[in-house]
């Protein structure tokens, strides 16, 4: 990579080179970038589903449903 020498304005700008790393990767870094943000998304929703489902047959056990409602409308003393 170089920037060239910028003291004199009248040559070929293909001469320079290229101004940045990575030339030419900016379309399958893109692709790449798009399929872990969506395979991030598909993980972090079986894992919110798989810890919902643990938390929901938690309560289903025994009367830890009936525990947990009464808690949520017992009004708190200040």
């Amino acid at each position: 990579m170089t920037t060239g020498n910028f003291s004199d304005w009248s040559g070929n700008m293909f001469d320079l080179g290229p101004l940045y790393p990575f030339v030419g990767w900016e379309v399958p870094m893109a692709i790449v970038g798009i399929i872990f943000w969506i395979g991030w998304h598909v993980w972090q929703i079986k894992m919110e589903n798989r810890q919902l489902e643990q938390e929901a047959a938690m309560l289903k056990q025994g009367d830890n449903l009936q525990k947990a409602i009464q808690a949520e409308h017992t009004p708190e003393r200040m």
